[in-house]
């Protein structure tokens, strides 16, 4: 089956009114989000306490819960922005909607250096882990990269391929070491779901770079990406480089998704959903499709790490957990309206 995506110059951006209240929408949506990650959790305190103690007057135990939601609550903005800009540009670049940045076996590498080290170096903790994730996860879309791009154009069946065949292998390692060393299983089972929880800023800071860095030459891709929407033959008429275009972005899209799995742990759906509520908002505009992303992709996963938090109250729900319930419809959607424009 092959699959369409809409061509930029159809309803590729909204009239300025629209614009301006979505883009208002998002904003708010954004702050409202960010605001009750702050406020709600497994304890819940009045809210006269709460804003007592945001302003430094209230009660010590309830200061430092709030204290400790900070850091969970920004590490959520980082991972859901990187997550969601880096589906973009998947589905942008393959021209696939059900494109996702897991496809990159960033995932599988993330976990096998996880996995390998705990088992062979001892390695354990939140901040070992991070160290040890994010060069599998950068090796590993690296490798699918290098397959996808050979012979100086980019495939994407080769690359679905290369990322499917890694992961089976990779998978196939950890089983392997996880069946034989019970020790590493239990620490690995606990990351291998993803989750904001117990995280500090001490780790936001270690991918900051990283992901900034990858959010702001995504930004720079919205225009050579409408370029080459059009048809490579058309792009290279117009003076493009789609070759260069596609290698950029799909390293982009590694550079973000590694930042945000070594983090927080692999979390599915959110580089799938978001790209599809983008488009249904703003239109098929490469430019407008990537800010948007940007914004409702921390709304999407702090909202689901609220409800992590609140649904089995005093005790939590991972929040890899519960994008994956949210996910799944937007999955069966995205596949109803691929059927149709097939």
């Amino acid at each position: 089956m092959t699959t369409r995506t809409p061509h930029p110059s159809r309803g590729a951006r909204p009239g300025a009114t629209r614009l301006a209240f979505s883009l208002a929408l998002a904003l708010a949506l954004l702050a409202a989000t960010t605001l009750a990650s702050i406020a709600l959790g497994n304890l819940h305190i009045p809210p006269h306490d709460l804003w007592n103690a945001l302003t430094g007057n209230g009660d010590p135990h309830h200061t430092a819960v709030l204290q400790s939601r900070h850091p969970r609550t920004a590490l959520g903005i980082l991972a859901g922005a990187c997550l969601a800009v880096a589906g973009t540009l998947m589905q942008g670049v393959t021209r696939n909607p059900l494109a996702d940045p897991g496809m990159l076996g960033i995932n599988a590498g993330a976990s096998a250096t996880i996995v390998l080290a705990t088992a062979y170096l001892g390695v354990s903790g939140q901040h070992d882990i991070l160290w040890w994730s994010l060069p599998g996860a950068l090796a590993a879309g690296a490798v699918v990269h290098l397959i996808g791009t050979r012979r100086g154009g980019t495939s994407t069946v080769r690359l679905v391929l290369a990322g499917a065949v890694l992961a089976a292998v990779l998978n196939a390692l950890i089983q392997a070491v996880t069946l034989s060393e019970p020790q590493v299983f239990d620490n690995y089972r606990f990351w291998v779901v993803g989750s904001l929880a117990g995280r500090d800023f001490d780790i936001l800071w270690t991918v900051l770079p990283l992901a900034a860095t990858g959010l702001t030459a995504a930004l720079a891709l919205g225009r050579p990406l409408n370029t080459v929407a059009l048809g490579d033959d058309s792009a290279t008429a117009l003076g493009a480089k789609p070759a260069r275009t596609k290698a950029a972005g799909l390293l982009t899209a590694t550079l973000l998704a590694a930042a945000a799995t070594a983090a927080t742990g692999p979390i599915a759906f959110v580089g799938l959903a978001v790209p599809h509520l983008v488009r249904a908002l703003i239109g098929t505009d490469f430019r407008l499709q990537i800010l948007f992303s940007l914004l409702l992709g921390p709304s999407l996963l702090l909202t689901a790490d609220i409800i992590g938090r609140l649904v089995l109250r005093p005790e939590e729900l991972m929040v890899g957990i519960v994008t994956a319930f949210v996910g799944a419809p937007a999955l069966l959607i995205a596949v109803r309206k691929m059927r149709k424009n097939a």
